[in-house]
């Protein structure tokens, strides 16, 4: 179980970011191509009553090869000036079965989308570079997650981002505004 504290940085070009990542010294941790299905019930039990979301995501290392299937609960804590999670998650060595599994208990697929990532690390400070499929989400953002809530200044000055940029909101609630 790990505490994540993130936003997102919207409007956003990820190639002249990243170019400002590499001229601060941040270093190239991880490239991948991201498979995510979201599950709920039929009456929306996990979103609407534990605010949260539970997931399946594949993912393939593009610098690898390698492939990890992991199955997530993601509960919101917070989202004042930071988006505060609770994440519980595990390794599935089978993504069919736990599907399977998922839909005998009831719940169903309710979206499933496509993302590449491109992920840098400077100052235990994370930045996620991301580009999700257009029927997902049209637009590309940044997220930065830190350990400490004043890490995120120190990279919003670090990196010239304008705080009408940052956001608090979850991906489906970026979705909702569309």
């Amino acid at each position: 179980m790990a505490k994540e504290i993130e936003v997102k940085v919207l409007n956003v070009d990820l190639d002249e970011m990243e170019k400002r990542l590499v001229e601060i010294g941040a270093k190239l941790i991880s490239k991948e191509y991201q498979i995510n299905i979201i599950f709920d019930s039929k009456d929306n039990h996990i979103e609407n009553n534990l605010n949260s979301y539970l997931r399946i995501r594949e993912t393939k290392d593009l610098l690898t090869d390698e492939v990890k299937v992991n199955l997530t609960l993601k509960k919101n804590i917070s989202k004042d000036e930071t988006r505060e999670n609770l994440e519980i998650t595990t390794e599935i060595d089978n993504k069919e079965s736990m599907i399977y599994i998922l839909k005998d208990l009831k719940y169903e697929i309710k979206e499933e989308g496509y993302k590449n990532r491109t992920s840098y690390i400077y100052q235990n400070i994370r930045f996620d570079l991301d580009k999700w499929d257009k029927n997902t989400y049209p637009y590309p953002y940044m997220e930065i997650e830190v350990e400490k809530k004043e890490d995120l200044e120190k990279a919003v000055n670090l990196l010239k981002i304008h705080k009408n940029n940052i956001s608090t909101k979850s991906i489906m609630e970026l979705k909702e505004e569309l």
